[in-house]
């Protein structure tokens, strides 16, 4: 598919205007039931500790409930997100995020579950496709669905991390479905329908919206809150706004 002008810059596409797309709110509507019918696990790779958590965290803690166990793998770490930071260097960083992530997945009722940290370089996962894919062929069962970031995010660790997931789910026999990230932020809504065809929404209880939400709040080396970090968060509330809805939309 022909994509143009994938940058993630500036401040995006406005919540307002993706609540304005008719193709958006017309979705089809899946229940837990009907996703998670026929499948044993629910495998939910993510290039970054907190892109499964806005991207489906709703989902993952949905599926729980539903006695569906669910496996995260982290590919990186999120180490690179401020470069040349004096307070929160790499290292800091590895071990934060994945904190944050343990907290995030409390929130939703997810403490316990299975975990995997791949621990590759963020930034780097281009260069490791092959490894990824041949690690993740190892992981998967047949009945497993895999939900994988999308393969045209636009930032290169999530295309390889979906691409990855994309042949290994091939490989396997298992289902796969996707979910965009930064595509929230540079996709044209009124072309969001040649984009993102077919989708599907994923409806939250209030319950589970509250859950979310303070579990993507936990991720405050993302959202600025953390002690020590100048300058724009990697989250500011524009972005936080199109993970807080009621609902979540999964592509394939």
């Amino acid at each position: 598919m022909d994509v143009v002008d994938r940058q993630i810059d500036g401040s995006g596409v406005s919540e307002a205007e993706w609540q304005a797309c008719a193709w958006l709110q017309a979705l089809p509507e899946r229940t837990a039931e009907t996703l998670f019918a026929g499948i044993t696990r629910l495998v939910v790779v993510s290039p970054h500790p907190d892109d499964e958590v806005l991207a489906c965290g709703g989902l993952m803690g949905c599926a729980h409930a539903a006695g569906v166990p669910v496996v995260v793998v982290s590919v990186t770490d999120g180490e690179a997100c401020y470069p040349d930071h004096a307070v929160w260097l790499p290292q800091r960083l590895r071990e934060e995020r994945q904190r944050e992530l343990d907290r995030a997945l409390a929130c939703l009722g997810l403490a316990n579950t299975e975990r995997h940290a791949w621990h590759i370089g963020d930034g780097t996962v281009t260069q490791h496709e092959a490894e990824v894919a041949a690690r993740l062929l190892a992981l998967l069962r047949e009945d497993d669905l895999v939900l994988a970031p999308w393969m045209l995010d636009a930032h290169p660790d999530h295309e390889a991390v979906g691409r990855a997931c994309a042949r290994a789910a091939s490989h396997r026999g298992c289902a796969r479905l996707e979910f965009p990230v930064w595509g929230w932020h540079w996709v044209d809504p009124q072309q969001a329908a040649r984009l993102w065809s077919p989708a599907l929404r994923f409806q939250l209880s209030p319950n589970m919206q509250q859950r979310k939400h303070a579990a993507i709040h936990q991720f405050a080396t993302q959202t600025g809150a953390a002690p020590g970090l100048d300058g724009d968060p990697i989250l500011p509330e524009t972005v936080l706004q199109r993970f807080q809805r009621d609902y979540e939309v999964l592509l394939g």
